[in-house]
């Protein structure tokens, strides 16, 4: 049985990431609710537990608290940004609304020889977002670390193997944020590191075959990451039980149905194409807000399911390529919601399938690549570009139209193909149709046409990203090569925004 370190989640954003460094490290992560009973946290015996941040404060009504019989039970414990307010104040500190907040990068000064600092750098530049903190500690706690404006930026009580630390070493903002967590995992909880994730292909077949038994899964295969490693893992777990739909919504890239198609009707899959397109676009004719457009994809992609799997008598499960991005920007029990994703939130209650299978939802997307070359499929398939499910419905702004759709896709395919001449690729790249119209000049004529916008990031996660600062030679030559062979379009601008206060997408 694999070691746990076991996630109690306040409702922060970063909380998958959180889990993705723990298993990168190879130890095996698991989140549960904040409020997890101490009796029901002990059975599962966990090496170590953190507490996660989250957008509340300790004062506030109805905010959200461990069980205080945690800290009793002599289980290392790692409190992040509300969680180490949260352990402060159940343990008697005193914490309160700073002078001033801290956001972004700060430079935190080291304090201590504390073993969760060990080979840490004096001065290392963290990722702070907070208002509130830690003015007094709790009996029996030292401060290990201290910023300009926040006297205990972090905290321990090494008697008890209680730490905190305010700001988050979970993202790749924060210099020592890897090697803290190693500290934690290895120095204070005694982890061995003997996670691989193999265990969870084979922990993963096991539940599928439990939970389905001798029934069959209806899945929708896109051809992306997410869905293709969903259909090889659910196809090692069920056989033949598998049948895959290739709901063709019209709203792929250029040419990518037919690519599809090609590479899926020849595997060893009952393989289903559903041409769709008309349908979903008459659905979402007038529709212009982002979440509704999502939520009608989400619902017209089921009842297309519904629709195709009464020719089969003993349908009854519905299988979906979700993953943890999906899920924790879809909000959460205390969280806020950013998105809605169409395999999470655009689900109607009224499914007529006997349950939902996410074999993936515990992922991360770099950790979907894995689980695939694993699963043994090819390299076209696992280093797809990510595509949102309800694919250029929300790359285009405002109304989905099928004029505007083939606008998108010519210049999609030339941001696509120019970027991938570069050497250096960045990990996400797409078009944008904005809802904007802009004058511009072709031959002698004024003109009064689209434009579009191009996007090009840098993530290890997905959860956070930066723009990636392109070369000027091949933005000049993707302007050049849209407006000239786009006549719809007057104009190109590159988003240089990150994540957060962005998305990935734009809708």
């Amino acid at each position: 049985m694999n070691e746990l370190i076991l996630i109690l989640d306040f409702g922060g954003q970063y909380k998958e990431l959180i889990a993705r460094m723990v298993r990168s490290l190879h130890v095996y992560s698991e989140i549960k609710q904040g409020k997890t009973p101490a009796d029901e946290v002990k059975k599962l015996a966990p090496k170590g537990i953190i507490l996660t941040g989250g957008p509340n404060s300790v004062f506030s009504e109805g905010a959200p608290q461990c069980d205080p019989a945690v800290f009793d039970l002599g289980i290392p414990v790692l409190g992040i940004c509300y969680g180490m307010q949260m352990m402060c104040h159940l343990l008697g500190g005193r914490v309160e609304a700073g002078n001033a907040g801290e956001y972004g990068r700060i430079e935190t000064a080291i304090e201590s020889d504390s073993p969760l600092m060990c080979d840490i750098k004096a001065n290392p530049k963290v990722l702070m977002s907070h208002t509130d903190q830690v003015i007094e500690l709790p009996q029996g706690f030292k401060r290990t670390a201290s910023t300009a404006n926040c006297l205990n930026a972090a905290c321990e009580d090494q008697s008890r193997n209680l730490y905190g630390v305010q700001f988050h070493p979970e993202v790749a903002h924060s210099d020592c944020g890897r090697e803290l967590m190693r500290n934690f995992l290895f120095g204070v909880c005694g982890a061995s590191g003997s996670y691989q994730l193999d265990d969870y292909i084979e922990k993963s077949i096991r539940a599928i075959r439990e939970k389905v038994g001798g029934k069959r899964v209806l899945l929708a295969l896109s051809g992306g990451v997410d869905s293709s490693v969903c259909a090889a893992l659910l196809s090692k777990a069920v056989g033949e039980q598998l049948t895959c739909i290739f709901v063709d919504h019209g709203l792929m890239r250029q040419n990518e149905g037919n690519d599809i198609e090609k590479i899926f009707s020849k595997k060893k899959l009952n393989f289903i194409r559903i041409n769709a397109a008309e349908r979903f676009l008459r659905k979402l004719k007038g529709v212009k807000k982002p979440e509704r457009k999502r939520k009608i994809i989400g619902e017209e992609f089921v009842r297309v399911f519904e629709e195709e799997s009464r020719q089969f008598n003993d349908m009854a499960f519905l299988a979906q390529g979700t993953i943890y991005p999906d899920i924790i920007e879809s909000g959460g029990e205390f969280g806020d919601t950013i998105k809605s994703h169409h395999n999470v939130g655009g689900l109607p209650d009224n499914l007529s399938f006997e349950g939902v299978i996410e074999p993936l939802a515990g992922l991360f997307k770099d950790e979907v690549r894995i689980i695939g070359r694993k699963l043994g499929l090819p390299d076209r398939i696992v280093n797809r570009q990510p595509f949102p499910g309800p694919g250029l419905a929300i790359r285009v702004m405002g109304e989905v139209t099928a004029r505007k759709l083939e606008l998108l896709r010519k210049a999609d395919h030339i941001v696509c193909s120019e970027i991938e001449r570069l050497h250096n690729k960045p990990q996400q790249y797409f078009a944008v149709l904005t809802d904007v119209r802009s004058v511009g000049v072709k031959g002698d004529h004024r003109t009064y046409d689209y434009v579009i916008a191009v996007r090009a990031v840098n993530t290890s996660d997905f959860m956070t990203c930066e723009y990636t600062p392109l070369p000027h030679k091949i933005l000049t030559r993707i302007a050049s090569r849209i407006t000239s062979e786009i006549k719809q379009v007057s104009r190109v601008v590159y988003d240089i925004t990150g994540k957060p206060p962005a998305t990935v997408e734009w809708e």
